[in-house]
């Protein structure tokens, strides 16, 4: 069985349809998406009908906090640009589109497997997991021994063992096997706006058989992502960024 978890997908439609191409090629069987599924991109009622389509078939879907802002308020960590694309994207939304949101849960535990858009932590006070002090508490917050997140937006892995956190960056198709002597918690990068200076989507695989991640880059029509931000009037920054990844 081979699970692949998206998180971050930010609206951006090429950026998707990419990754679910490249998860169906190699062998994909279930679905996992970890969070904002909108804001900042320009197709979030298309990209929504993808994930809805899967989440009926099964997939595991949680909420994040640009999902949670589409709905009311906005997020006090929100900068001017963030805001804008929220309120652009309240304006696309029609009502089946918001339940589907308010329907999503922060948190989702299955088989020993933790899925969360943040941490494990306070979920929904959208906690950045930058530091270990920071994953450790998110692991400390259940006792599930693999924890999948989203939210920074670039991959990453930690894993804790004797009380100590070690940290690394995977390297993109790298079989990484995950003991069960350690807990692990997988941060997958985002699939719509990758932000550690590489433009391509980023997503992970789960073979729940052997036991091991895959993580990895894969590239996309940016420059129709970006003319699609362009034109429906988002800020310019939101179509740059995704030409340089950062």
């Amino acid at each position: 069985m081979k699970l692949a978890i998206l998180a971050d997908i930010h609206a951006n439609l090429e950026a998707l349809t990419a990754c679910l191409a490249h998860a169906a090629r190699q062998g994909a069987t279930s679905y996992a998406f970890l969070g904002d599924l909108v804001g900042y991109g320009a197709d979030p009622q298309a990209c929504l009908t993808i994930v809805r389509r899967h989440e009926e078939q099964g997939a595991i879907v949680v909420r994040g906090n640009h999902d949670d802002a589409a709905l009311e308020g906005l997020c006090a960590e929100m900068n001017f640009v963030a805001r804008e694309a929220i309120v652009w994207t309240r304006s696309q939304l029609n009502d089946a589109e918001r339940a589907f949101i308010a329907g999503l849960p922060y948190t989702v535990e299955d088989d020993g497997k933790l899925f969360v858009h943040a941490s494990a932590d306070r979920p929904a006070e959208w906690v950045y997991l930058v530091s270990n002090k920071a994953v450790a508490a998110c692991l400390a917050a259940t006792r599930a021994g693999l924890v999948f997140a989203g939210h920074v937006h670039e991959p990453a892995l930690y894993f804790s063992a004797r009380d100590s956190i070690t940290s690394f960056v995977p390297q993109s198709t790298a079989m990484i096997p995950l003991s069960s002597g350690r807990r692990w918690l997988a941060l997958v990068g985002s699939v719509g706006q990758p932000r550690d200076g590489n433009p391509a989507a980023s997503y992970a695989i789960l073979d729940e058989t052997n036991r091991q991640l895959f993580y990895y880059r894969v590239a996309y029509d940016w420059i129709r992502s970006a003319e699609k931000i362009r034109a429906a009037g988002l800020p310019d920054s939101l179509a740059i960024r995704l030409e340089h990844g950062r």
